[in-house]
């Protein structure tokens, strides 16, 4: 909604991806208030943005989903973006929609970031069909490791002139400047890697909607949390190839994650690989047989993986790996932001910028509280099967 953010993209480098008729934009911006953008600008966009969205969706062949990329901290991203996911729910209702949301840190600089996401995640609980959450930190840490790894020269490591790491006076980009560009270009990896499959082709090719089908067993959970391997495209960097059964350990690393969460040490409900690159269905096979043991399902879908396989690795790669993971461990997110929310609240602090905002009622936040608290709930009981033994269900034998 701040047009001078919008006018950037269409003076940068990125100008031609994008149809300049399909921007909507207003002066002012949200002033980081989620009230401002789901009640106010909502209303009042909420037909040009019907208008261009149609106009989209009648030039596509196949209509597969719709991606939303919004933050969840500021006003704009959280309050319109998640106004957004109704009008689509209301106006393409068997059409899925996917929500790449960036929840804010803990050391944000947006001081109503707390009220603002979790008044955005009610939205996402009753209106999103799958949610990859990405917070900033992790990005940051990514790029920060990435960048030490280039600092200390091994590996035979370098980085090239004009990257993302380096600033534009050559030099390596500083680690207490936020590096939004390579933070940036984690997520559009991660956004490349999911579709990459509808824009290439491969021998196990893997529809959008099928991560949806597969992955969420229950309508609220569906939370994935993903990693990517190998980071370094971001980063345009030299450093070796990973071999490929490497590249399957990293993914289920907590360093590849792209929110502070330890899938290897929680519950997984499902789980997609994404591959690229020249891999075979054998490769995928031996690398799950192996990794199996060490990972704890839930003891009614012992064999909840899904797989994809796309020829055509990215640029610079031989092979690269996107994981999926429907798992608990995106609860101490949640509880997390829950706290950050309820010491704010319980002071009434800031609280008059909302109310004044037509339509806004204190009643939502309790609302949003409320159905957080649903949303944790429903992974501790998940949580609490872990230890339950695995039946041994008895297999169908056929007579030769």
């Amino acid at each position: 909604m701040e047009e001078g953010v919008v006018n950037e993209i269409l003076q940068g480098p990125l100008r031609d991806v994008f149809d300049s008729k399909q921007l909507i934009t207003d002066i002012s911006g949200s002033g980081n208030n989620w009230a401002v953008g789901h009640k106010v600008f909502g209303s009042l966009y909420r037909e040009q943005i019907l208008e261009k969205l149609r106009k989209s969706a009648e030039h596509c062949d196949c209509l597969q989903c719709f991606f939303v990329i919004h933050s969840m901290g500021g006003g704009t991203g959280s309050g319109l973006g998640t106004f957004l996911l109704k009008v689509l729910e209301d106006e393409f209702p068997e059409v899925y929609r996917f929500v790449t949301a960036v929840y804010p840190s803990s050391e944000d600089d947006v001081i109503t970031s707390p009220y603002n996401s979790m008044l955005a995640m009610k939205e996402l609980n009753e209106h999103a069909d799958c949610v990859l959450p990405i917070d900033n930190q992790s990005l940051f840490d990514i790029i920060s490791k990435i960048d030490l790894v280039v600092n200390s020269g091994k590996l035979g490591t370098t980085v090239k002139p004009k990257s993302l790491v380096t600033s534009n006076m050559g030099a390596v980009t500083k680690r207490h400047k936020k590096p939004f560009d390579a933070m940036n270009n984690i997520v559009a990896n991660l956004l490349l890697s999911l579709t990459s499959s509808a824009r290439f082709e491969g021998s196990l090719n893997m529809d959008l909607n099928e991560i949806s089908m597969n992955l969420v067993p229950f309508p609220q959970l569906h939370y994935l949390v993903s990693s990517l391997t190998p980071l370094y495209t971001l980063a345009d960097v030299n450093i070796p190839p990973r071999r490929l059964d490497q590249m399957f350990s990293d993914a289920f690393s907590k360093d590849h994650q792209l929110m502070q969460a330890d899938p290897r040490h929680s519950l997984y409900l499902a789980c997609a690989l994404i591959v690229r690159g020249d891999v075979q269905i054998s490769d995928l096979r031996r690398n799950i047989e192996r990794l199996k043991p060490a990972l704890q399902f839930v003891s009614w879908n012992q064999e909840g993986w899904k797989t994809s396989l796309c020829s055509v690795p990215p640029v610079g790669h031989s092979h690269s790996l996107l994981a999926l993971a429907n798992n608990t461990c995106v609860k101490p997110t949640f509880m997390e932001l829950r706290e950050r929310f309820m010491r704010l609240y319980k002071k009434k602090a800031h609280l008059h910028h909302y109310l004044q905002v037509d339509g806004m009622e204190e009643s939502a936040f309790a609302e949003a509280v409320s159905s957080l608290s649903a949303l944790i709930q429903e992974y501790n009981e998940l949580d609490a099967t872990k230890s339950m033994p695995v039946p041994d269900v008895p297999r169908l034998s056929v007579a030769m």
